[in-house]
């Protein structure tokens, strides 16, 4: 019996059936699938309906990663009793009039939230309005809604979902394990957390009953909200994070950008510790993370990521935050505004950076120099009682007038080993000054490190990787000065694209001809690449358009021909630059510092390392246990 048999079809053909309209119960259901895809989802729903509600404290409680119980506790302005009702029906809001639907203040709006869990699980609110003289509760299980009755609450409102997804468990089978669960609530909340420095939050999980285990604490901040922010940040991110951040702030046509950027040494493996919020709503958007990547292109590698939070305002009338059901992303006007603020926001604050390195860096390095295992520090048997080491002076460590390294002594069978080496600079008794943050050059050894002495302590410094970026950044200047020159084809070459790609290049035209690549329509789904960046040589145009198409897609901008003339700078840069193996002078060694302390991003070198450690005196006395 074969496919096309009239009786096959007969039975696998759609039922026709007359339009009807969905019952409430069928409706609300729908709607849970769309607003709450787990328990994390209905979290994020419900704290931010207690954000809106001018709340300073919000409590969050779960059990089995939010199967079995949600519980938001909040001290905002609360619900009035005879509000209750409404407030669990389909599309009832106290947050927008209807009237302007692209002009919003608050986080939710839908008005869907409240009916959807009371669809899909046990839901109880219990609140108390401002000025009311007791709270009031009302319940709701598998849609059906009981009367409103007494209840006792001092303020606020306190919302309680049980057994989520109890009325649909085609949904239960979906959910992932208890502790994925309950890392995507914890991710919510502080999410939330950041957008929120001044509201304090408490997230407990009472999967054991009782009042359970804090997973998440963040006390309300106060005063200054950039120093908030950075409090906040400092929490939720880690104090490693806080030192090493940039504060960014920027305005352009009336879209403003704040926040903190993590030094390019400090980086990460992956992009999970890059926040950003829109009008305060924390969104993940495509732009805003190729936007990012072009910031820091020149930087890092492009396996390592930027940890940031960075926090766009602009006129609710120049977002739509309604294009996704959960409110996950955004739709500019302009989105060629936003993702251009954000890339020259984060370029202004590394520039002014300086020279400056991540401190993690020295305590990588002081990590390095101590035992493991060693609970505290030792007592040195040449230490005297008294607990006083006299203090050595520079002098003492410089080597005899007439010394000379001896040859390595070679064991029986092994291998040669390298002629170690380390040249002393004199030392002058006059300090270094405090505006030579990186020091006076005083030796360099195996003859690829510079060691400084700064006021408070050592520098050192990689002289090839140092002199490196310097090149670099002085290539860059002249670049830019210049413009990228570029080489006409003999035959231009004709690529052909997909209908969408082909007018997503032609769109982005202007762009690439800034760096030399010249491309044309040419007719159908075809683009004519007449010119190519000289500095690049002979180029396979058809692989690099293509290459093109693809970034444009996937994030809507390009970065591939200015990434590829960047590397050919940077490898001309390394040509260069001091090599490693070379014997510097002491000026030559001292206007490395002072070119470095000059040129911004020569704390890292062109592949986001950094290029010198800085180690304070506390730090190492501390190694020789003199603290």
């Amino acid at each position: 019996m074969s496919v096309a048999d009239p009786k096959i079809q007969a039975e696998t053909a759609p039922i026709r059936r007359p339009i009807r309209q969905l019952d409430d119960a069928a409706a609300n259901r729908i709607a849970a699938g769309e607003v709450v895809e787990r328990p994390a989802s209905a979290v994020k729903e419900l704290v931010e309906n207690a954000i809106d509600a001018n709340a300073r404290r919000i409590e969050v409680a779960y059990g089995d990663g939010g199967k079995t119980l949600l519980r938001v506790s909040d001290d905002g302005h609360g619900i009035p009793e005879d509000q209750l009702p409404l407030a669990l029906s389909r599309h009832a809001t106290s947050k927008i009039d209807g009237s302007d639907l692209l002009n919003i203040h608050t986080f939710g709006f839908r008005g869907e939230a409240l009916p959807s869990l009371g669809a899909v699980g046990r839901l109880s609110i219990t609140s108390r309005a401002d000025g009311a003289e007791s709270a009031a509760q009302i319940t709701v299980h598998g849609g059906d809604m009981s009367a409103v009755r007494p209840a006792a609450l001092s303020r606020g409102t306190v919302v309680e979902l049980r057994d989520l997804f109890h009325a649909t468990p085609a949904r239960l089978k979906f959910l992932r394990t208890d502790r994925a669960e309950s890392g995507a609530i914890i991710d919510v909340i502080k999410r939330l957390a950041m957008a929120e420095p001044l509201v304090g939050f408490t997230l407990r999980d009472v999967s054991g009953g009782g009042e359970g285990r804090v997973v998440f604490q963040a006390e309300a901040q106060s005063g200054d909200l950039f120093d908030a922010l950075h409090a906040r940040l400092a929490k939720i991110l880690g104090s490693d994070f806080a030192a090493n951040a940039l504060r960014i702030d920027a305005e352009r046509e009336g879209i403003a950008i704040t926040g903190f950027a993590s030094l390019p040494t400090y980086s990460r493996g992956s992009a999970t510790a890059q926040y950003m919020f829109v009008n305060g709503r924390p969104v993940r958007d495509k732009v805003f993370y190729g936007a990012i990547r072009g910031a820091y292109s020149d930087f890092l590698h492009r396996e390592r990521h930027p940890a940031l939070a960075l926090f766009l305002e602009c006129d609710p009338t120049l977002v739509d935050v309604n294009v996704h059901p959960a409110k996950s992303e955004v739709r500019f006007r302009d989105p060629g505004l936003a993702r251009g603020l954000i890339v020259s926001a984060l370029r202004h604050g590394l520039a002014e950076a300086g020279h400056r390195a991540s401190t993690t860096v020295a305590d990588a390095t002081l990590g390095a120099f101590r035992p493991e295992n060693r609970a505290e520090a030792p007592v040195y048997q040449m230490q005297p009682r008294g607990g006083f080491i006299p203090q050595a002076t520079p002098q003492s460590y410089a080597p005899p007038q007439n010394y000379a390294p001896k040859e390595p002594v070679q064991g029986g069978f092994a291998e040669t080993a390298p002629a170690y080496s380390a040249r002393m600079e004199p030392v002058s008794d006059t300090p270094v000054p405090a505006d030579q943050p990186l020091g006076a050059a005083r030796a360099q050894v195996h003859e690829n490190y510079v060691i400084a002495q700064t006021p408070d302590g050592i520098v050192i410094v990689d002289q090839h990787a140092a002199h490196e970026r310097l090149v670099y950044e002085r290539l860059k200047k002249q670049m830019a000065q210049n413009g990228v020159a570029a080489q006409a084809l003999l035959i231009p070459e004709i690529v052909e694209l997909e209908a969408g790609a082909q007018a997503s290049v032609l769109a982005a035209a202007d762009e690439l001809a800034q760096f030399g690549l010249v491309v044309e329509d040419f007719g159908g789904n075809a683009v004519c690449v007449r010119e190519t960046p000289a500095l690049l040589g002979e180029v396979n145009a058809q692989a690099m358009i293509r290459d093109i198409a693809d970034e444009l897609a996937d994030l809507d901008q390009t970065q591939t021909v200015k990434d590829r003339i960047e590397a050919i700078l940077s490898r001309v840069a390394c040509h260069g630059s001091i090599r490693s193996g070379r014997m510097m002078r002491a000026e030559e060694m001292n206007a490395l510092l002072r070119e470095m302390e000059a040129t911004p991003h020569s704390g890292q070198c062109n592949h986001g390392r950094p290029t010198y450690v800085e180690l304070k005196l506390t730090d190492i006395e501390k190694l020789f246990g003199r603290r």
